[in-house]
């Protein structure tokens, strides 16, 4: 099994859909103020059409693949609580909206990934609907999994929690509190049962619909807790069939051999790339206030020098096979945390660092919409602002950097597709090298606020290609918190 070859080249970018772009299509139907605080149940009314109105700006960045968040019918402003896997939700201008933005994507060579939220849906899917209704006699009630006593009718019966089962939901797990499996106790979301044959053949039927309709890929939501490796194979082959270069990348914050030996998935969300950037680019900047709002990654972030997180960034290149290692999904932050320009108090020389870090590593760069001009944000729904298209609003100095970088991952090979390096380590200085064939290109970055040294032995007179470093015959001095690039 191999993993597409197209996202070693890829440059992703992550749209949340509510608040990215707002066409003119459709109507405003009484939605937030664009540019007020989000809110938890609020909607801004962003869709499609606002998105294929913004690819000359994401064309213009260098993007050439977008990872949305959920788009199907559902009654959150995230979409994650899906009632309908058929059927983009309206307010995103439906199945006709996703079509134009895939055809309209595609001519301008980028790619388009869907968030697939197969583990659990919402109490308004209607076959849990229909179980809520007729209860045991519903030809549904294998699909989810329900207490017997609430489905015969002899206790309380209802998805809306009761005052005296919503303490119960503190407590106690949701099947003893309201007489269903719930993700996270959450009474919105009721768990697939996918033991159940006819549950597994409705999502990997959902799977390969969207493939054929055209999508490039799924990202998968908690795909652990469906646990399950023969369903997740059976899910490959099914959406491989229909396309054997349509990507396949989980939402795991740790360790994944289990689901990364080549028959499950391509790749997983490298949060463990995350953590060791915000350690050692953020270091004496970091915002634990803010981490510690940061889910899975919150226990992994502490300071880090060069040598730890060096060491720490073997050991990540190591975990999988080679191939596995090119196609994860690297990110800084994303709809999940606080975003990295919070984490590091609003340090921009740390972001910068961290971002020509994730574009000179093995793997597909990421970049959560937004933080390209400097969008900022705590924990949800903080980070889940809508985007400032008045660029009067933009950091034009951090958008300038980050087109940088993009541009040089683009015109190196092997920054795309080199074998990797260490070379020096020493206090807040970190150097490795990406070589492909003949080629050899070595990243310098220094975390200090002082200037630091290294001796350069590749050849007497190094090409700059990024950044501003002094040069003293083989010797190459890089500045105080920043990062270069030579070869």
């Amino acid at each position: 099994m191999t993993t597409p070859d197209w996202v070693k080249d890829a440059i992703f970018y992550q749209i949340f859909p509510d608040r990215f772009s707002k066409s003119n299509k459709l109507p405003d139907i009484g939605f937030e103020s664009w540019d007020s605080m989000p809110t938890h149940h609020g909607f801004k009314g962003g869709d499609l059409y606002g998105v294929i109105d913004k690819l000359d700006y994401l064309q213009d960045l260098g993007i050439n693949a977008i990872y949305f968040n959920p788009i199907f019918a559902s009654a959150s402003n995230h979409r994650y609580h899906t009632y309908d896997y058929y059927h983009v939700d309206p307010l995103l201008g439906g199945n006709d909206a996703l079509k134009e933005l895939i055809d309209a994507a595609h001519k301008r060579g980028i790619r388009v990934v869907l968030d697939g939220v197969f583990n659990h849906a919402s109490r308004g899917f209607w076959q849990f609907h229909h179980v809520l209704e007729t209860g045991a006699a519903s030809p549904y009630r294998d699909w989810f999994h329900f207490d017997e006593e609430r489905l015969n009718g002899q206790k309380h019966w209802g998805a809306y929690p009761s005052l005296h089962e919503q303490k119960l939901l503190h407590h106690d797990d949701s099947m003893t509190a309201i007489g269903y499996r719930a993700w996270w106790n959450l009474p919105a979301l009721p768990k697939f049962n996918t033991i159940t044959p006819a549950v597994r053949e409705f999502i990997f039927d959902v799977a390969e619909y969207w493939v054929k309709f055209g999508i490039d890929g799924w990202r998968l939501d908690v795909p652990a807790e469906i646990d399950d490796d023969e369903f997740w194979r059976e899910f490959r082959r099914r959406v491989r069939a229909v396309n054997p270069e349509a990507y396949i990348v989980g939402e795991i914050w740790h360790e994944a051999q289990r689901w990364l030996q080549g028959d499950q998935f391509d790749a997983v969300m490298n949060y463990l790339f995350t953590a060791a950037a915000l350690n050692f680019f953020a270091g004496s900047h970091l915002n634990f206030e803010a981490i510690n709002h940061a889910g899975g990654l919150k226990d992994r972030v502490h300071r880090m020098h060069a040598k730890a997180f060096a060491d720490e960034v073997e050991r990540i290149l190591h975990l999988y096979r080679e191939d596995i290692t090119f196609a994860q999904l690297n990110l800084l932050d994303s709809h999940d945390m606080p975003r990295f320009l919070t984490c590091a108090s609003g340090d921009k020389a740390s972001l910068k660092l961290a971002w020509l870090f994730l574009f000179t590593m093995p793997g597909a760069p990421c970049i959560y919409y937004g933080d390209e001009v400097g969008v900022d944000g705590g924990h949800d729904p903080d980070c889940r602002k809508g985007f400032p298209w008045d660029q009067a609003k933009w950091d034009v100095d951090l958008l300038n950097f980050v087109k940088a970088c993009i541009t040089l991952r683009k015109e190196q090979d092997a920054l795309r597709h080199g074998d990797y390096n260490r070379i020096h380590t020493e206090d807040d200085i970190m150097v490795f090298c990406r070589t492909l064939g003949q080629e050899t290109i070595t990243i310098a970055f220094n975390a200090s606020n002082t200037a630091k040294s290294f001796d350069y032995k590749q050849n007497d007179s190094p090409q700059v290609l990024f950044g501003t470093p002094g040069v003293t015959g083989r010797t190459i001095t890089v500045p105080p918190r920043s990062g270069i690039v030579v070869k």
